[in-house]
């Protein structure tokens, strides 16, 4: 049973392309105070279709096919209108650059870019989620703990879910026996389709017999695992149920994504490396004019299995930190060091590090020895994101807006973990291809500088 379906986004894919269609449709209207002919229709719906097209990769690197949390539906119509300013923008120049179809439609655009963003907002905020409401199946949350409780909370708190709990049992409230009682109780009803359990909890493996038994008298039911959901809902591992045996069986990873993440890191370092060439002498000149001080400066960082790397960055603060200034506040950003974070530039010399092979473009972010000794006995299993190469970007750069790039934080560290965690478990080329879209999105935005 899939609790969290994928089909959603194939859903939002083509809908978003019927309401480009219709916006088109009612522009021309607009424009011409009539009803087009199909003629003219069908001209302009050929001609907008390769803008479609990249349109929906701007919507895709905005993030507008991802899931529809709470937290993104409240930025919807900022997202909306930003996103489609950039899209009518493109759609200009795309005209200006190609006359084939001969048109130079500014009014046109004009008055797209007010029609389309009416209609998405609409299509997305009511239509959609109105669309996907129906009856949600009704399961048993079986756990005790922060995540369990988050995930009862994030769930029954959001309709966008199509099954909810219509009971929580806190295995921590109760004896064994009496929770065992009402586990296979509740399993037994007839509109109790699935039950949800962490199974390394003693209560929970006390019920699993009984309520193995009890599955074979109902058409449908299923166990799933809290760990499980908790990751299709969230993006992240749940650090209360982690354990050993949960790192060591995602450690290993097939040899041919191995092979061909290597490749990828290797060409697109060399790609990316020649390409950015060109930008070192102008960074090398603003930073001696800022302070005088020494333009690159050479970090030792963390690497696979803790052993010991070093990159070389454009210097952003006012001297060379090793992880004891950053906890001590010893070093101040500099003026032009404070652009270069927000542009990401600081960081491209470490791109000669992707093609060396002691970095990779996707991973964990490489972290100063310092710090990784801050954090290691502060914070059970972080060692476990020195099982693989720390990348330029990753999961946890572009899911956690709160990551402590520039101190020491153990609460905030703690949950960049899980996503780290998540990552690893997860880990796949089509993430990785995924992951880097979103960072050349959060690049282009300035978000999280």
């Amino acid at each position: 049973m899939i609790l969290v379906p994928k089909r959603e986004y194939l859903l939002l894919l083509a809908g978003d392309l019927v309401v480009f269609v219709i916006s088109l449709y009612a522009t021309l209207a607009l424009r011409y105070l009539t009803l087009p002919s199909t003629t003219d229709f069908i001209q302009h719906f050929w001609a907008f279709i390769p803008v479609f097209c990249l349109w929906i990769i701007v919507f895709f690197l905005a993030g507008l096919y991802g899931k529809h949390t709470r937290l993104f539906r409240s930025r919807l119509s900022a997202t909306i209108l930003y996103t489609q300013v950039i899209n009518v923008a493109l759609a200009g120049l795309f005209f200006f650059l190609i006359p084939f179809f001969g048109l130079a439609p500014k009014t046109i655009l004009a008055i797209y870019l007010a029609v389309s963003f009416v209609l998405i907002f609409f299509w997305r905020r009511l239509v959609y989620t109105n669309a996907r409401r129906g009856k949600a199946l009704k399961g048993v949350l079986l756990a005790s703990g922060p995540d369990a409780e988050m995930l009862a909370k994030e769930i029954m708190g959001d309709h966008r879910y199509p099954f909810t709990f219509a009971h929580v049992i806190d295995t921590s409230h109760a004896p064994t026996h009496e929770i065992v009682q009402r586990a296979c109780r509740l399993a037994g009803e007839e509109d109790v389709q699935f039950l949800v359990a962490d199974f390394y909890d003693k209560a929970v493996s006390a019920a699993l017999p009984i309520i193995y038994d009890a599955t074979f008298r109902k058409n449908r039911f299923a166990l799933v695992s809290l760990a499980d959901l908790y990751q299709e809902v969230f993006d992240r591992a749940p650090l209360s149920l982690v354990h050993y045996e949960w790192i060591l069986s995602h450690v290993s990873s097939s040899p041919v994504y191995d092979s061909a993440k290597r490749a990828m890191d290797f060409v697109g370092g060399l790609v990316i490396g020649f390409l950015t060439l060109p930008i070192y002498p102008l960074v090398a000149l603003l930073i001696k004019l800022d302070d005088g001080g020494p333009v690159f400066i050479t970090q030792e960082r963390t690497g696979k299995f803790q052993r010991p790397i070093f990159v070389r960055k454009f210097r952003s603060m006012s001297g060379s930190d090793t992880g004891e200034e950053v906890m001590k506040s010893k070093h101040v950003i500099t003026r032009v060091g404070k652009w270069l974070r927000v542009l990401r530039v600081d960081e491209l010399p470490q791109i000669w590090n992707v093609v060396r092979g002691d970095l990779s473009l996707v991973g964990p972010r490489p972290e100063l020895p310092a710090l990784s000794a801050h954090y290691s006995a502060r914070i059970p299993y972080y060692n476990a994101r020195f099982l693989i190469p720390p990348g330029l970007t990753g999961w946890a750069q572009i899911t956690h807006d709160r990551h402590p790039h520039h101190g020491a934080d153990v609460a905030e560290t703690k949950e960049k973990l899980s996503y780290d965690l998540y990552y690893l478990k997860h880990r796949s080329l089509l993430l990785d291809v995924f992951i880097l879209l979103q960072t050349i999105r959060i690049v282009v935005t300035a978000k999280g500088a």
